[in-house]
């Protein structure tokens, strides 16, 4: 989820344009909230999956794990996914947990974002994943969902991850400005990107980006 500065909409022009704009730079921006939030649940899941259970569930979940991964470099996203979708009924611990992100990681790529959307949010509504990975599941279903669900229920989704140890704050916070800027609520996307750039804590990309969002806003 390097950066490019992006064309700013402005005002004046019609609808239809700023739409077109719009949807560009969601899919330009939309990308990078992606990878930031899916290398960090990906990461400690992965992590997970070999601290736990015996050495010969390990060996057979890895190698069926780089198989389905295999089949995503060889450019065979549907049999990816489905290798990824059994594995996650079949695999234990952290393997299976792994294998769903990525089933919704191949989706998602494939611009099929209701279905890796479907994933996320099972992933998020199961109380026997942990909590840091139900909510970075409700982070990347959210982006998912950015242009197709109700702004408000999206801003009640991922308002509860903006707390101040919560570490998915920060990707939160620029989904909230993202949803306002889709509203058209300039004012408060203005205000959510200028707080998030200004954010010392927050990641360097993050601020980049948000710099770039306001710097757009201000034209």
């Amino acid at each position: 989820m390097a950066d490019h500065a992006q064309d700013g909409l402005l005002r004046e022009i019609d609808e239809e344009l700023r739409q077109e704009h719009y949807a560009k730079l969601w899919k330009r921006y939309g990308a990078y909230v992606i990878a930031a939030a899916a290398a960090l649940v990906i990461g400690v899941a992965g992590f997970q999956a070999w601290r736990s259970y015996d050495i010969k569930t390990r060996v057979a979940n890895s190698e069926a794990y780089t198989l389905a991964e295999r089949l995503i470099r060889q450019g065979k996203p549907d049999e990816a996914a489905a290798a990824f979708a059994a594995l996650a009924v079949d695999a234990r611990g952290g393997y299976a947990l792994l294998s769903r992100f990525q089933e919704a990681a191949v989706r998602a790529n494939q611009d099929r974002a209701q279905e890796a959307a479907t994933i996320y949010r099972e992933i998020a509504a199961d109380s026997g994943v942990p909590d840091a990975y139900r909510n970075g599941a409700a982070i990347l279903g959210a982006v998912q969902e950015l242009d197709t669900a109700d702004p408000a229920a999206l801003v009640g989704r991922v308002t509860p991850l903006m707390t101040a140890d919560s570490p998915w704050r920060h990707h939160a916070r620029e989904i909230i400005g993202l949803i306002a800027f889709r509203s058209g609520d300039r004012d408060k996307a203005r205000e959510a990107f200028r707080s998030l750039s200004q954010d010392a804590t927050a990641p360097a990309a993050t601020r980049t980006r948000a710099g770039e969002m306001l710097a757009m806003l201000d034209n």
